[in-house]
């Protein structure tokens, strides 16, 4: 064997190894986030229902079903800078007295088409800077991002929605495209 085949080898597994342990999504983990960024049960249960408004859940399975508000505050707690981690808090604990005052009462008590139609206007909404209505839109779209990206990466959508194949089968070159076939395009 080739030596310095060997050795790149060698830094792949090492790499490997090393960042296995930070790729940590268990229930001890979502505790730790939910410890250090200091989220009460109300709190949770608004990104509860703000994740439930992105997903639904009408044709696929509603965002607290794939574990979505413990994704968005692990990602919150892991990948964001201090300074965009305070401003998410912020807006995750004034999103409740915004939304009442804004639209009569609180998110959690919207019904789903109530809540997305409060969440479209909020998002159309003009903001100041360091206001409470940035804050919230802060809140909102770092929200979303996590979301969609926990969403899509998530079990569910990918052996059920777009299951992903590791090896990508034969080549078929004279076959036709239906309209109603699912095309994964990472595989």
């Amino acid at each position: 064997m080739d030596r310095r085949l060997a050795l790149k080898q060698l830094a792949w597994i090492t790499g490997g190894v090393i960042l296995i342990p930070s790729c940590d999504f268990t229930q001890e983990s979502v505790l730790e986030a939910y410890e250090k960024l200091q989220v009460t049960a109300s709190q949770r249960e608004t990104l509860n229902q703000v994740t439930n408004t992105i997903f639904p859940g009408v044709k696929l399975k509603k965002g607290e079903e794939v574990d979505l508000p413990d994704f968005v505050l692990i990602m919150a707690n892991d990948c964001l800078p201090e300074s965009e981690q305070e401003q998410f808090l912020k807006g995750l604990k004034s999103f409740d007295a915004f939304s009442k005052k804004e639209f009569g009462k609180t998110f959690e008590k919207m019904d789903s088409s109530e809540s997305a139609e409060a969440y479209r206007g909020i998002m159309a909404m003009e903001a100041e800077e360091n206001s409470d209505l940035a804050s919230t839109k802060n809140f909102l779209a770092i929200t979303k991002r996590f979301a969609l990206q926990g969403y899509l990466t998530s079990e569910y959508y990918l052996t059920e929605i777009m299951p992903y194949k590791m090896i990508p089968g034969g080549f078929k070159g004279s076959k036709l495209v239906s309209e109603l076939e699912r095309i994964n395009p990472n595989g």
